[in-house]
């Protein structure tokens, strides 16, 4: 075990949790430029391959990107400790919000620095699309596939679908056009995802009535964006009288304007059970299945890479992936640009980040932040 590289991804993610705003396009965003670009622990041919493997299993995308990373910089320890350096900063915000909320009845007002970070990480995933754009369109026909994951996309077609079908679609046409015969599926290769479906049929299963087991299994089933949790929690907590649609809503907003993965929501609605030991259950029981997972599936990426059939399913998958941020940016740059202020932003965070080759996607969040703050008194 390497102790200066496990403390090197300790410090790395926990610096990324603690101003990653955004969700989860903006945080890979963030990792493609702290981690591929600056730090060259991953080459962008093996991160996209990462993106798109961890697009295929449930929970919260980004914080396990962190997993993959911290994985491939210090081993099976790296893997943990980054996922858990990624999660805390979040967790303790959340919690201590929380603690405000139940204790006092109300939230800080951070509205404006809000609404300078929106407009600002939408040039931060602006610019990992084009280079991950770069890498994944390896021809004209995985071009044509990511048109259409974004076509099928704004049809509203879920986002899982959307990669697992432009994943076969690419894999059996590179198949049938380069009739490569020792391209079979390897079906052990897609094992891990038979595995995956198969605890998650288990665990649904499990009590709902104990906070653990509660997001147990909404971190085990969750596919998609941090809004399925929402509609999910709706039902099992809402519709059972456990929390008010308020209280609810109230969550829902302290996950969208703190740094970190959405899911420290689960920290929150926690505490607002049960108080702190039921804070620290939820946050458990969200986050410990996607370690499970990622431990799983990391060492079997590159084994799918010597396949050529499922190799190509890669490819397809990776293209289908970027098309995807592609789209978040879109409704992103609907929702966050919305007057002159919030244009400004978004111009001169634009002019940053491609302007300057050593832009640091840290320092435009911080400075999307201050502008927000500043504009909002004119």
């Amino acid at each position: 075990m390497d102790k200066k590289k496990l403390k090197e991804v300790a410090s790395v993610f926990f610096k990324m949790g603690l101003i990653a705003f955004g969700g989860p396009a903006a945080h890979i965003a963030m990792m493609e430029q702290e981690i591929v670009e600056k730090r060259k622990w991953i080459t962008p041919e093996h991160f996209l391959d990462l993106i798109g493997a961890t697009n295929l299993i449930p929970g919260p995308n980004s914080t396990e990107m962190t997993m993959h990373c911290g994985h491939e910089r210090a081993g099976f320890a790296g893997l943990f400790v980054a996922g858990m350096a990624f999660i805390f900063p979040a967790v303790v915000i959340t919690g201590f919000l929380a603690y405000l909320y139940v204790h006092f009845g109300k939230l800080p007002e951070v509205e404006n620095f809000i609404y300078g970070i929106k407009p600002a990480v939408i040039a931060i995933i602006a610019a990992a699309i084009l280079k991950l754009g770069k890498k994944a369109l390896k021809s004209v026909e995985l071009g044509i596939l990511g048109a259409l994951t974004i076509l099928v996309g704004f049809l509203g077609v879920n986002e899982v679908n959307a990669l697992l079908g432009a994943g076969i679609i690419g894999a059996l046409y590179f198949y049938f056009k380069n009739k490569v015969m020792d391209a079979r599926p390897d079906k052990k290769a897609f094992l891990p995802f038979l595995i995956l479906q198969t605890t998650i049929a288990g665990v649904t299963k499990m009590s709902a009535f104990k906070v653990f087991w509660i997001f147990l299994k909404v971190g085990s089933i969750l596919y998609g964006s941090g809004y399925v949790l929402f509609a999910f929690l709706d039902g099992e907590l809402v519709g059972t009288g456990l929390l008010t649609r308020t209280e609810l809503m109230d969550a829902i907003a302290v996950g969208q304007f703190t740094p970190g993965p959405v899911l420290s929501t689960a920290t929150f609605i926690g505490y607002q059970l049960f108080g702190f030991w039921g804070a620290i259950a939820a946050t458990i029981g969200i986050f410990l299945p996607s370690f499970i997972f990622v431990l799983i599936l990391n060492p079997l990426i590159p084994k799918m890479r010597k396949s050529k059939f499922l190799s190509a399913f890669l490819d397809a998958v990776n293209i289908a992936a970027v098309a995807i941020m592609l789209k978040v940016l879109i409704e992103m740059g609907f929702e966050a640009v919305i007057d002159w202020r919030t244009a400004l932003i978004l111009a001169i965070s634009f002019a940053f980040t491609f302007g300057w080759k050593k832009s640091n996607a840290m320092i435009t969040v911080l400075l999307g932040s201050i502008l927000g703050w500043g504009l909002s008194f004119i």
